[in-house]
């Protein structure tokens, strides 16, 4: 299993060492609604998730943590995105009984609301609408291999319509998890948006692919407390590369404080944010969580997540 994981993990690299030239390429790449974090928990740690992806949204961070999903969960998110832009997204994760491992199906989608059609007659509008928006449906699995490692993928179908025209494409996500088990130390690595070309007019555009290699451990753990730490090194198909850095304060897994820094990007900058969980049941409960992420000119990001465990 050991030599499992080597090799696992030396496919994912593999395919990152040809993702850039060591210059941005921002605005040459499509669908870049991929990028944008679905998750108030995840984006209140500085979006450092990637060794710490333990629920049903590691279906878009890391794969490779959805086995943490131990029976099913329900997950719902919405970004008010810059622009009057939203992404709205929603996940059900679940562990079939026939087969082992964890299975999630996915949808996001970013939407807006209908604009006016503006010509140079007419630059208040013409009397005509059109909208613009990008939907992917993703189908997700991942199971453990040994104790402490895990895999898993996500397939995605993308639609992607502008006005009349729209493009169908796929894109596909590989992540892995190794549990060190000191102090819930844990090693996490992702390549993402792995996939063919979108096309609108004559020029194709690729996939924004993804590398991602991160870590996470807790700093101190007590019966009623919990820190925990996390960073992660991204390396991006469209821009330079750029670090991520978050910590998570649990008081009896029923408040938590989130605080995390974004290093290298061209906006994103402080993030932070809380959360509150209550049990409904033995085995249920319901966690809403918020968060705020600092886009300089754009100002503040705000993000909602509701996850339902049953």
């Amino acid at each position: 299993m050991k030599r499992l994981a080597l090799l696992t993990a030396f496919l994912v690299l593999l395919p990152a060492a040809a993702l850039g030239a060591g210059f941005a390429k921002v605005g040459t790449f499509g669908a870049q609604f991929l990028k944008i974090g679905t998750s108030a928990r995840a984006t209140g740690m500085g979006s450092a998730f990637t060794g710490v992806a333990d629920g049903a949204t590691a279906v878009f961070w890391n794969p490779g943590g959805l086995v943490n999903v131990v029976r099913n969960e329900v997950q719902l998110s919405h970004v008010a995105w810059p622009a009057d832009t939203k992404l709205t997204s929603a996940i059900l994760a679940f562990n079939p009984r026939s087969i082992p491992g964890t299975l999630a199906i996915s949808a996001r989608s970013l939407w807006m609301d209908p604009m006016l059609v503006r010509t140079a007659f007419n630059p208040e509008g013409n009397g005509q609408h059109f909208d613009a928006g990008s939907t992917a449906f993703g189908f997700s699995y991942a199971r453990f291999f040994t104790d402490k490692f895990s895999a898993g993928f996500t397939l995605n179908y993308l639609h992607l319509g502008l006005a009349e025209s729209s493009v169908n494409t796929a894109s596909f996500d590989f992540g892995i998890m190794y549990r060190i088990g000191v102090r819930g130390l844990k090693l996490g690595m992702v390549i993402q948006n792995l996939g063919g070309k979108v096309t609108f007019d004559e020029l194709p555009a690729k996939l924004p692919t993804m590398f991602k290699v991160g870590a996470s451990f807790n700093l101190f753990t007590t019966e009623r407390q919990n820190l925990l730490l996390s960073a992660e090194f991204q390396h991006p198909s469209d821009n330079l590369e750029r670090a991520n850095v978050g910590a998570e304060y649990n008081i009896g897994d029923f408040f938590f404080a989130r605080a995390g820094y974004n290093i290298g990007y061209d906006s994103d900058g402080l993030a932070f944010g809380f959360g509150a969980a209550i049990k409904t049941g033995e085995t249920s409960r319901i966690q809403a969580d918020y968060s705020a992420v600092d886009m300089g000119p754009l100002q503040y990001v705000h993000r909602l997540s509701l996850s339902v465990g049953y």
